[in-house]
């Protein structure tokens, strides 16, 4: 029956404190490389006031409802991508993007970070947008972008960068299709492809004197024709709305703008409905510090995990004696009915099978399900391989991957393996993923990495009679270890979009919750879809 969770938790140890300092000063890295993005963007000021414009991070803030919930989404994007240096490297990918409210609505918006190389497309940065253009359409979120971009960095130009590029415009027109309104507001210049932004939004606001939009500029069309021309008879505002119709409202400047795209929001009818309260967990969330080790390899029960995080720390284990390294429960989040998938150890035969039994039960019910990996993988070994681990692995696989409920993985500690995989891993299309400051994500350990290399490259000499060099085989060892680590780190692959940013354990429950609400609006909302985008006329 379901349950109060009686922990055995000592969050006054030694060892506990000893973890929390650890998690707290990860947890301070990830708010001065957050800071760092800000505050880039921040020393633009002068420039912004000059031309009597708001920074993006203000433009943000005077769109969303104050008070109100702010999700924000990928804030590491392109971490070390930019710079392999961690004390240079400035993550973000050069666009704001979250989930907040707008004029009451749950919306997507995503800001052109201008104060940042005026707000130049980074190649990780395009990621980040087709990510979030993504999450609105699986969740049927208005989506609303502030422009200001110089578009695409020529002196560093890549090709693919183009053609994928072409992506984000498909997107819109995939969104606007879906029934899903798209609005821009263009602060600043829209060059070229970006010219297509407003192109394919439902719905344009301009600012008099500083929009442009255009698909030459004066230097590409003097290069191109000869044409002499300015930009405001290019792609000036006054002109877009007035000759070309391409702009909808003309604003006399960003706060206006702002203002009149909280105006169209509240127009669209698309209020939330209040949610009902819910009891908190019985047991402190300050304890998500201190329950993971920094050293994965030592046992944690994700049963305290769990108990942390639904309505009154009550649980309903599914199977509990069965798979007994595999958990599965059932609970509420914030009044919503979930189930967990979490790991004690590896996931072996009898795990597997209760997974799988337990996701597709979960799917008759029509309950999201929220996995916390904390796994090393699929069980190895003659006895594993013998009972059928492969077969019943892909059993899981099969089921998580034509699971007919929302799926939110949160990646606690260890995702190792094909337990990334089972365990709903990126690849697998989880509504939302979020990482703790101390997950790790790798094909296997550092150190199993490099001990199968050196088996294989001791083994391999031996065969040509040759004899190891202990020092060349642990220099060699050593340098795979590093490798491996320094790519396994949350902040590395959140730099890569491998999640959706790395959260602070203690919020986990709030960012779950809001999750579960934006799913559960998407499911409650009506579309009006279209077999084709809105047309601008």
């Amino acid at each position: 029956m379901t349950a109060v969770f009686t922990s055995r938790f000592n969050p006054g140890s030694a060892e506990a404190t000893q973890r929390r300092a650890a998690l707290q000063a990860r947890l301070h890295a990830l708010r001065a490389l957050e800071e760092r993005a800000a505050a880039a963007s921040a020393r633009s000021l002068p420039q912004f006031e000059k031309r009597g414009q708001l920074l993006p991070r203000q433009r943000v803030a005077l769109l969303l409802d104050a008070g109100a919930p702010w999700l924000p989404l990928c804030t590491l994007a392109g971490y070390l991508q930019d710079v392999k240096d961690p004390e240079k490297s400035v993550p973000g990918g050069g666009m704001v993007a979250g989930i907040g409210f707008v004029s009451g609505v749950r919306c997507m918006v995503v800001a052109s970070d201008s104060g940042i190389e005026a707000g130049a497309i980074q190649p990780m940065g395009l990621e980040k947008i087709l990510r979030v253009q993504e999450i609105a359409l699986q969740n049927r979120l208005p989506f609303i972008h502030l422009v200001e971009s110089a578009g695409a960095n020529l002196m560093r130009y890549r090709v693919e960068g183009f053609v994928h590029g072409g992506t984000l415009f498909r997107n819109l027109a995939r969104l606007s299709a879906a029934g899903i309104p798209v609005m821009t507001v263009q602060h600043g210049s829209g060059t070229a492809g970006g010219a297509y932004m407003p192109g394919l939004s439902d719905v344009v606001i301009m600012v008099q004197g500083r929009s442009r939009a255009f698909l030459a500029g004066p230097p590409l069309l003097m290069a191109a024709t000869g044409e002499i021309a300015t930009e405001e008879e290019l792609g000036g505002a006054e002109m877009h709305t007035s000759v070309s119709g391409l702009g909808e409202y003309l604003a006399q400047d960003d706060r206006e703008a702002i203002g009149l795209a909280r105006d169209v929001v509240a127009q669209l009818g698309w209020n939330t409905a209040p949610r009902p309260s819910a009891p908190a967990p019985l047991l402190p969330a300050d304890d998500l510090l201190s329950l993971m080790s920094a050293d994965l390899r030592q046992p944690v029960d994700m049963r305290e995990v769990m108990a942390r995080l639904v309505d009154g720390s009550e649980l309903l284990e599914f199977k509990a004696r069965y798979g007994m390294a595999t958990l599965c429960a059932q609970g509420h989040i914030q009044g919503h009915a979930v189930g967990f998938i979490s790991n004690n150890g590896p996931i072996d035969v009898a795990g597997a099978n209760k997974a799988t039994h337990f996701i597709q039960w979960m799917c008759q019910l029509g309950h999201p399900i929220i996995y916390l990996q904390n796994t090393t993988g699929y069980m190895v070994g003659k006895d594993s391989e013998q009972g059928g681990m492969i077969k019943h692995g892909s059993k899981m696989i099969q089921a998580v991957t034509n699971a007919t409920v929302p799926q939110i993985t949160i990646q606690c500690g260890a995702s190792f393996g094909a337990g990334n995989y089972g365990m709903c891993g990126r690849g697998y299309a989880p509504r939302f993923l979020f990482s703790w400051p101390g997950a790790k994500t790798a094909v296997m350990g550092g150190e199993q990495a490099a001990r199968t290399m050196q088996i294989v490259t001791e083994a391999a000499l031996t065969r040509k009679g040759l004899t190891p060099d202990p020092a060349e085989s642990q220099a060699q060892f050593d340098k795979i270890v590093a490798m491996f680590e320094a790519q396994a780190d949350a902040f590395y692959t959140s730099g890569l979009l491998l999640d959706d940013g790395v959260i602070d354990p203690r919020d986990t429950r709030a960012v779950l919750a809001f999750c579960l609400d934006t799913c559960a609006d998407a499911q409650a909302r009506t579309l009006r879809p279209l077999s084709f985008g809105v047309a601008r006329m």
